[in-house]
């Protein structure tokens, strides 16, 4: 089938269309375990795999429309109890025992809430006591030493090895994922026998698109035996629909034969995956691997699951953490412009006149500022005529008012004769428009990069029989020319905020010579008109000269422009407040910063900032406006966090005393300080995400940090 919309059979798939296969209708499980799935209204087994003689002591027949009570011991009431509560997207863990008499059998269960109203119930055996408490215990150190992680490289060593030490397997390994989807190991432990990986990279067809998006849903997974034969799951389809069993949130569910074949290429046997969450994607991974099989019971998994969580909210206040020094960097620039400005009455040859502290923060080889047809650069750049060639070209391929690029070459062969002076290329739009930009760009970086075997040479046929998916892990390496260092999140991240700081320096710069210089009108009421934020401009005698028109999006319904500041103080709730604010502005001739509320509920940052003119007399009055929903939304989330995090520290404490749980009860109290220090780590920046999604985001992962530990000390709770 040479269809591209063509979605292959689980276990149908070849190399060619790998990322289309519907894994998640797997319609087969691992036998370390068993699977029912259940009507919920009346616990009717409508599915059951077939290896319920195995593990139920009953045959398939008798397990399949007959009532799980039939099937002896609490199973029934367990589910029954558990029902209410399950949900669809996370598996609840149980204890639970099978059979009659004295042939009691006794099982760790997990259960979620399937579709067509079906409950989906997977059983393993139990585990022991002993290695639960163990996990316990480890767990508490492991996310103490998670929040003393300063650096993301730091934090990856810590978990490789904590982790290694709570599930004892051959290796462990954090892999992370760059802007192509390609995987690179960061950080590794080992068993000394092994060789190493760590700096190994895999190209993104290695993970298809299906599996990254099941490693979102379901963030633990785990194989037992990579040798293992499927067991089917009959009826294949729900008697009353006929729709196959959706398996995405399956513990148990089987894995694609091209993915075991692929651990079996390279020597793996078992393996424990979790999933590494950023801002709703896919971060990276946590890889376990074992080269004999092994099966890790449910405290475990748990255990891992709440370091992953941890450490995906470290890894937030980390980053964010570098974009708070990078605000750091961008006001001291802004001040910078500001008093040239004043002084020299230009801000782009302040700009410029340090190169060293636009260069180095963006380890750049040379900067080029376009603006009003003017170029200016620093630093080592190609001709004048090469700058704007390639200006011209970034231009057209910019989106939301950035750029970037690492092989200009690739992305655009008739600019190849740029190379090696410049092969990349970092783009800020000043304009909105892409005519004035500032650019930073690199050299050509000639890098050695060690790839787990060629990833240029994925298989040696598509022959079903002899399928085999990169047999060689071998370290293979590749010079890479043509092409710089890639531009980093912080990169952009730094590249947006400067952006953001010369607009705004930019329209003050304009907004003074609307006023100076009045023959220039027309000229520089089009760059003030291209202003994103709301302005406007009055003379000495409070009469509104230039209102943006950003300035009528945050008006009330129905009303006009106002043409004075009467009319403008009207619109407020504080009316008396903001007269003498703009009074004081005219005669006291003192620049103001400060919030005002209107009238419909929108909070405004104001900055208004007086002109002087000639003998001591008023020229005019500048006043800017930000829109404070996002900042007021970030202090509620703040403010819901500790409240969230209070509840919970007081919920745990009046669940249980710790002399009645008989195990350690620093980890509840960890994963919450580990929260409360990273939200204190999470500062406004002009990222592309708003603080406040990162804090909502942060609160949504200790929680579930915390009910995934809550989960796992019932779990332990001696019966």
């Amino acid at each position: 089938m040479n269809d591209p919309l063509y979605s292959p059979p689980f276990g149908q798939a070849d190399l060619t269309n790998c990322e289309r296969e519907l894994i998640h209708l797997a319609g087969s499980i691992q036998p370390h375990g068993v699977l029912l799935v259940v009507r919920e209204s009346d616990l009717q087994v409508l599915q059951a795999s077939l290896n319920t003689e195995q593990w139920l002591g009953v045959q398939h027949a008798a397990v399949v429309e007959a009532p799980l009570p039939a099937l002896g011991g609490d199973l029934a009431a367990r589910v029954r109890e558990l029902g209410r509560t399950l949900t669809e997207l996370e598996l609840t863990p149980f204890h639970c025992s099978t059979g009659h008499g004295g042939l009691l059998r006794h099982f760790e269960g997990m259960a979620h809430r399937g579709q067509s109203g079906t409950l989906i119930v997977e059983l393993e055996t139990a585990g022991p006591p002993a290695e639960d408490v163990a996990a316990q215990a480890l767990l508490a150190t492991a996310v103490r030493r998670f929040s003393e992680a300063m650096s993301v490289d730091a934090l990856a060593d810590t978990a490789v090895q904590s982790i290694r030490e709570l599930t004892r397997y051959d290796r462990v390994m954090v892999y992370r994922f760059d802007a192509d989807g390609h995987g690179e190991i960061v950080a590794e432990a080992r068993d000394d026998r092994l060789d190493t990986l760590l700096g190994h990279r895999y190209p993104a067809t290695d993970i298809p698109q299906r599996a990254r998006d099941l490693y979102l849903r379901n963030r633990v997974r785990v194989l037992v035996d990579a040798r293992y034969l499927p067991v089917a799951v009959e009826p294949r389809r729900l008697p009353h629909g006929g729709e196959e069993l959706d398996m995405s949130m399956c513990h148990l569910r089987s894995m694609s034969p091209l993915h075991i074949q692929y651990l079996r290429n390279m020597g793996v046997t078992a393996t424990l995956v979790v999933s590494l969450v950023r801002e709703g994607r896919l971060w990276g991974l946590i890889a376990c691997h074992h080269y004999s099989p092994r099966r890790i019971h449910y405290a475990q998994r748990a255990a891992v699951d709440v370091l992953a969580e941890v450490m995906s909210t470290r890894i937030a206040a980390i980053e964010n953490y570098v974009r708070t020094q990078v605000d750091v960097l961008v006001r001291r620039m802004e001040l910078r412009l500001i008093e040239a400005t004043s002084t020299e009455g230009d801000w782009r040859a302040a700009l410029m006149r340090n190169a060293r502290t636009l260069l180095q923060p963006m380890d750049a080889s040379g900067v080029a500022l376009l603006h009003d047809g003017e170029l200016l650069t620093a630093g080592e750049v190609p001709s004048t005529e090469s700058v704007r060639a390639l200006a011209g070209w970034v231009s057209g391929e910019m989106k939301q008012m950035l750029f970037s690029c690492a092989s200009v070459e690739r992305a655009n062969p008739a600019l190849a004769y740029l190379t090696p002076g410049v092969c990349g290329v970092l783009a800020i739009d000043l304009s909105t428009r892409g005519r004035n930009l500032l650019m930073w760009f690199r050299r050509e970086q000639r890098a050695k990069l060690t790839w787990a075997g060629d990833p240029a040479k994925p298989m040696v046929d598509n022959d079903p029989l002899t399928l085999s998916p990169r047999r060689s892990f071998e370290a293979w390496s590749e010079i890479v020319r043509g092409t710089a260092a890639p531009w980093s999140r912080a990169d952009l991240a730094l590249a947006r905020a400067i952006g953001a700081s010369l607009r705004d320096v930019i329209m003050q710069t304009q907004a003074v010579r609307l006023l100076i210089a009045q023959h220039q009108l027309e000229k520089f009421r089009t760059a003030v008109d291209e202003s994103p934020e709301p302005l406007l401009v009055a003379d000495g005698d409070g009469r509104i000269l230039f209102p943006s028109p950003a300035l009528a999006g945050i008006l009330p319904g129905g009303c006009r422009q106002p043409v004075n500041f009467d009319e403008l103080a009207a619109l407020f709730e504080d009316q008396a407040s903001v007269r003498d604010v703009l009074r004081s502005l005219r005669e006291g001739r003192v620049s103001w910063r400060g919030e005002w509320r209107m009238s419909g509920g929108i909070a405004l940052g104001v900055r208004a900032d007086v002109v002087p003119g000639p003998r001591d007399a008023v020229l005019g009055c500048i006043l800017m406006f930000t829109d404070l929903t996002d900042a007021k939304r970030t202090e509620a989330a703040r403010r819901h966090l500790e409240q969230s995090l209070t509840m919970t520290g007081q919920a745990d404490a009046q669940l249980t005393t710790r002399e009645a749980r008989g195990l350690p009860d620093e980890v509840m109290g960890a994963i919450l300080a580990n929260a409360s220090v990273a939200a204190m780590e999470l500062t406004d920046t002009t990222a592309s995400i708003p603080v406040a999604t990162l804090i909502e985001e942060l609160e949504a992962s200790a929680t579930r940090a915390a009910a995934v530990y809550a989960r796992l000390r019932e779990f332990n709770r001696p019966l």
